[in-house]
């Protein structure tokens, strides 16, 4: 008898891990991506889609922004993690493989991982009844490099192109929420983190886009809520960061939770292991609950 239940937990958890392999991986641009004028790692941005599952489906969706310095993607810890996580809540996950640089920091990417974190926003409301989302309860979270990518989609969206003959491009790219953890946001203060900014704007950086990508100077009251983590150990990002996003927030009048923990470096995902830090997704939901965006 023990046999047989220890073989069919085996199975169940095989069933379990094939399910978690088998999402769903679609072209963000079906017909070709906008291009720069230098080359990209993986020139086919895609969505992976966790659907939440039929048990405990709620209508909210998050696209989900992998860090790595504009220059690598993190897709376990920061991707696929965050996805089963989130669907542990019953919120539809979506992790965007955006394209980031390769040539070293010697030409500009920007805006191409914008477009395609836009174009991840606008795939999943156009597109939101069909997956069962409410088109208003559409988040988008980020970690490092990711942080910085999805506060700029909460701070430079616009409301698409009616005209459009791409029905997705009609729709706005305005993130009804956003989760930032460990986030680079200022790229001109001496916190910034200069391997990011140098994959993104290249090595001798335009100081208007330097500025412009700077986000805690792009916050108006249309900024959508924020929740933040951040940790006082982290020297990769340091969490002021966070405290310059979160007080241009409150200036604002923008919504907005912080939590920055004693302990942990930089890149702790989920932080699993450790009792104190692994506390900051529950906090999460807890937020959420607050923003109306999970049931209470």
């Amino acid at each position: 008898m023990k046999i047989l239940t220890f073989l069919s937990m085996m199975n169940m958890m095989l069933s379990l891990n094939l399910t978690a392999q088998e999402k769903l991986e679609i072209p963000l641009w079906p017909n070709g991506a906008p291009t720069n004028a230098g080359e990209t790692v993986d020139p086919v941005p895609t969505l992976t889609i966790y659907q939440a599952p039929g048990d405990k489906p709620t209508d909210t969706a998050v696209l989900i922004c992998p860090g790595g310095g504009y220059q690598h993607l993190a897709m376990d810890h920061e991707g696929h993690q965050i996805a089963q996580w989130l669907n542990s809540m019953g919120i539809s996950a979506f992790i965007l493989k955006y394209r980031i640089g390769t040539w070293e920091g010697k030409k500009n990417n920007h805006p191409i991982p914008l477009l395609d974190a836009q174009r991840g926003i606008r795939t999943i409301r156009a597109r939101a009844n069909e997956w069962k989302i409410n088109p208003e309860r559409i988040g988008i979270l980020g970690f490092s490099a990711g942080g910085h990518l999805a506060s700029t989609v909460g701070t430079h969206f616009d409301s698409g192109q009616p005209d459009s003959p791409d029905k997705i491009e009609r729709v706005s790219s305005r993130p009804n929420f956003m989760v930032l953890i460990y986030p680079v946001i200022s790229l001109k203060t001496k916190y910034v983190h200069r391997g990011s900014r140098k994959a993104l704007l290249g090595e001798n950086a335009d100081m208007t886009l330097v500025e412009n990508l700077s986000n805690e100077t792009q916050v108006t009251s249309m900024t959508p809520p924020a929740f933040l983590i951040h940790t006082s150990e982290d020297t990769a990002v340091p969490s002021e960061n966070s405290i310059l996003f979160y007080l241009a927030l409150h200036e604002a009048g923008v919504p907005a939770e912080m939590h920055i923990y004693a302990r942990g470096k930089h890149g702790f995902g989920l932080a699993p292991n450790d009792p104190v830090l692994s506390t900051w997704p529950e906090h999460c939901k807890r937020w959420l609950q607050v923003q109306g965006f999970l049931p209470k």
